[in-house]
């Protein structure tokens, strides 16, 4: 199914899906997802702790707050796909990477974590017929497709890719 118009994805994650190049939602993670492979397997294990700043996320944080999203994204988009019309919460991502206890988790076992999230969610949204991509359901007050889910979890992980490019390892 081919990337969805804006204005039919909530306004919070019309900015994720901005960010993806790729009218196709399959090569869309897959690129998405072998570009943030390539970045963190350059990260040395004693950078995984560092702090751009005072009170931000630590490498390891943000890593392990991608694999977090894209679990509730994958787990929204099942319900969804399957048509299930419960209308889903929010999540609190600050409190989520309060609990990863991503620092005490070693870097290598991340990436491994996250590989296999991404394998997992490829081939959910691979299951999808075209039906199921277009299903909608309510998530944190606002109704999104499945289809737009898929690419808000690329555009998500984009975001967050150029953020530790930018603030993490440009100095």
């Amino acid at each position: 199914m081919a990337k969805p118009n804006l204005l039919s994805v909530p306004s919070f994650y019309q900015k994720y899906v901005e960010r993806i190049d790729e009218e196709e939602l399959i090569p869309a993670l897959i690129n998405s997802g072998n570009l943030t492979i390539d970045m963190i397997k350059s990260i040395p294990e004693a950078s995984g702790d560092y702090r751009y700043a005072e009170g931000k996320w630590s490498i390891k944080e943000v890593l392990v707050h991608l694999i977090d999203a894209e679990r509730v994204f994958a787990y929204r988009a099942l319900r969804f796909g399957r048509g299930d019309k419960t209308e889903l919460s929010g999540f609190e991502e600050n409190n989520y990477a309060i609990a990863s206890n991503a620092n005490t988790r070693k870097l290598y076992k991340i990436i491994e974590e996250y590989n296999n999230v991404r394998a997992a969610t490829i081939d959910l949204f691979s299951s999808f017929d075209v039906e199921a991509l277009a299903r909608t359901g309510l998530a944190n007050g606002s109704e999104i497709s499945v289809n737009a889910i898929g690419f808000v979890i690329a555009g998500h992980e984009t975001h967050h890719r150029n953020v530790l490019s930018e603030r993490y390892f440009s100095k």
